[in-house]
């Protein structure tokens, strides 16, 4: 396997904490360049990388050296940066979401079919060890059938840098929490979203927060919380008919399985937080330097081993496709007050 020469588009201060020392340490992967638009963050990151830094992506994508990119800008550049590079050539790993509109998803898509190399979207979450236990939970019908689920992912508003307090920018917790669960969704029960039903309330910044109902081809129903208003939390539970099975991927490395609904709410509680401080360090760590969180990695690492093996990465970007129209769905629902339907997925109906 040849060492794949990747170029870093935006390099703010998640892509410095998480995307930057993960590609200077990954195998068969040479960081050979970083574009920052910043003047202050590109000064920052120049005190480290000991790689070429320039103010424009364009002059990046002009480097024959660079093979592949990884782009982290604001999402409402997402699709004119990966457009960009596919164009040149480059193979393009997509921090979500795809894109902010319809029109800009497709032409993402279309480039990619144009330029015949790897595109792969930045749903670390699909690589997460927690998430991909549930999975195999859910697959084994060892708890039965499905019968509901819910979710919640929120942070605090004064984390926010300020292109994500509007949606023209890229911003709102439909955009930036919702697209990772409405992909876990697809992913954990292999399924199409079929409607989408949401209420959105502005308040510190623009549709910071939603509540959304799913409903899956399969009839399965999701309740979910999104909001950039409030404390950390991120969980994905789902109901059976023998179990609950829960993700809290701030509290725990694994799936929490209820099974005895005569238990002792008060018992369980406490086993509940003694597996949590059992893993105190590990959850202490992830706070700390959130590009320790594994899945970042294997995300990447995967995408290098797509494009050296010749093989589609997953999650795609038509992945990152379907979960941009259960967004845009959702934001149409907002405005309507109505029930969306996609069409396989996709469009609404």
């Amino acid at each position: 396997m040849s060492t794949l020469d990747i170029g870093l588009i935006g390099c703010g201060r998640v892509a410095q904490r998480v995307h930057l020392p993960i590609l200077t340490g990954l195998p068969q992967a040479r960081l050979v360049a970083i574009a920052e638009s910043d003047p202050q963050q590109r000064e920052e990151v120049g005190r480290h990388a000991g790689t070429a830094i320039v103010a424009e992506y364009e002059a990046l994508l002009d480097m024959p050296k660079v093979e592949a990119v990884v782009v982290c800008v604001p999402s409402g550049l997402h699709a004119e940066v990966a457009v960009a590079a596919l164009d040149r050539g480059k193979h393009v790993y997509l921090e979500k979401p795809l894109a902010t509109t319809w029109d800009e998803a497709r032409s993402v898509l279309s480039a990619l079919e144009r330029s015949g190399t790897v595109g792969m979207i930045g749903f670390n979450y699909r690589f997460n060890r927690a998430y991909l236990e549930l999975k195999r939970c859910l697959q084994s019908g060892e708890y039965g059938e499905w019968v509901a689920a819910r979710t919640v992912l929120a942070a605090p508003e004064e984390t926010l840098p300020d292109w994500k307090r509007r949606r023209e920018s890229g911003g709102g917790a439909l955009l930036d929490q919702a697209s990772h669960h409405f992909d876990l969704m697809r992913f954990l029960f292999e399924d199409e979203i079929r409607d989408v039903t949401a209420q959105v309330r502005s308040q510190r910044s623009e549709s910071d927060t939603a509540t959304v109902q799913v409903q899956l081809a399969n009839g399965l129903a999701i309740q979910s919380f999104l909001s950039i208003n409030t404390v950390n939390e991120d969980r994905f539970e789902v109901y059976t008919e023998k179990a609950r099975l829960s993700v809290d991927r701030y509290r725990s490395p694994g799936v929490e399985i209820a099974t005895d609904s005569r238990s002792i709410p008060g018992l369980r509680g406490l086993r509940s937080g003694l597996d949590s401080l059992k893993h105190a360090g590990y959850i202490l760590e992830r706070y700390r330097a959130p590009g320790r969180e594994p899945s970042f990695r294997s995300a990447l690492a995967h995408f290098v081993e797509a494009i050296s093996e010749g093989r589609p990465p997953s999650p795609s970007f038509r992945d990152g496709y379907l979960s941009l129209a259960a967004v845009l769905a959702a934001e149409e629902s907002a405005r309507s007050g109505h029930v969306v339907g996609l069409n396989g997925g996709t469009r609404p109906v």
